[in-house]
C-alpha cells in the first residue's frame, strides 16, 4: 500500500498525486520509490494511455527534496541519490512513449521543478512558483535540472535562475517557455484533461515517436535527422498510418488502435 502517493485511472488517464501536503509534498526516498513504481505502471499497463503528476493540497506541487535526508550523505551517497532518481523516475518519465503532463499547483522548487520539467509539458495554476534554489544549500540540481532547464528556457536565463536561486511566478514561467498553459487553480486538472483528450485521439505510435525524436533534438543528437527518417519510414508499416490516410481520404475521423 502506498504511503506517499495516490493513483487513479479514468478514461485511460493515470493520475499520480504526491500526497504529503503537510511536508509540501517534498521528495524523500519513499516518494522516489513509489513514483518509480507508478511510472513503471504507466510504461507497462496497456489500460493507461497517458499520465498526469500533481501534488496534494493547494500550496505545493513538490516544494523540493526532503533536506533532512541530506545531512548524513557523503559524495558517494549524493551520487547514488541523484542516479537513482534520474534512472528510475525522471528519465523514464521523459522517455515514456505515452504523454506525461505535470499539473503544477503551487510551489515547484528544486526536485519539484525537475519533476515537472521531466514531463512532456506543464500546465500551471496561477499560484504556481518555480525555482532551482539548490545553490542556497551549497548544491546544484541533481535530478536533471541543469540540463532540462537549459533546454527549456535557454542558457543565459537558466544560469541566472540556478546561480541566484530565485523563484519565478507562473506568468514569468509561461513567458520563458517553462510552462505551456496557465489556468485558475480550480481549472487545472480539467485543462490537463482537455489537452490529453485531444492528444489521445491521435495515433499512439506516432505520439511515442514524437517523444523520442523531440528528446533527441533537445540533447542535440547529431544523428537526429537520420533517426527521424528511420522513424518516419517505420510508421508506414503501422495499421494506424493506413487508418489515418484512409480516414483523411474518406473525410472522416480516424479510429486509431496503436497497431
Amino acid at each position: 500500500m502506498s504511503q506517499t502517493i495516490t493513483t487513479a485511472i479514468e478514461n485511460g488517464i493515470f493520475l499520480i498525486t504526491i500526497n504529503r501536503p503537510e511536508k509540501l509534498n517534498a521528495l524523500n526516498r519513499v516518494v522516489i520509490e513509489e513514483l518509480a513504481e507508478a511510472v513503471y505502471q504507466v510504461h507497462t499497463n496497456e489500460e493507461i494511455k497517458a499520465a498526469v503528476i500533481t501534488g496534494a493540497g493547494p500550496k505545493a506541487f513538490v516544494a523540493g527534496a526532503d533536506i533532512s535526508e541530506f545531512t548524513q550523505l557523503d559524495s558517494e551517497g549524493g551520487k547514488k541519490l541523484s542516479k537513482k532518481g534520474q534512472d528510475e523516475v525522471f528519465d523514464r518519465i521523459e522517455n515514456c512513449p505515452k504523454p506525461f503532463v505535470a499539473a503544477v499547483n503551487g510551489f515547484a522548487l528544486g526536485g519539484g521543478c525537475e519533476l515537472a520539467m521531466a514531463c512532456h509539458f506543464r500546465v500551471a495554476s496561477s499560484n504556481a512558483k518555480f525555482g532551482q534554489p539548490e545553490v542556497n544549500l551549497g548544491l546544484i540540481p541533481g535530478y536533471g535540472g541543469t540540463q532540462r532547464l537549459t533546454q527549456l528556457i535557454g542558457k543565459g536565463k537558466a544560469m541566472e535562475l540556478m546561480m541566484t536561486g530565485a523563484l519565478i511566478d507562473a506568468e514569468e514561467a509561461y513567458r520563458l517557455g517553462l510552462v505551456n498553459y496557465i489556468t485558475e487553480p480550480d481549472n487545472l486538472l480539467s485543462k490537463v484533461q482537455e489537452l490529453l483528450g485531444t492528444i489521445l485521439a491521435k495515433a499512439p505510435l506516432a505520439i511515442g515517436k514524437i517523444v523520442e525524436m523531440v528528446n533527441l533534438a533537445a540533447i542535440g543528437d547529431p544523428d537526429g535527422l537520420e533517426k527521424e527518417i528511420e522513424a518516419f519510414g517505420e510508421l508506414f508499416n503501422t495499421e494506424d498510418m493506413k487508418e489515418g490516410a484512409t480516414a483523411f481520404l474518406e473525410k472522416r475521423k480516424p479510429v486509431f488502435t496503436g497497431k
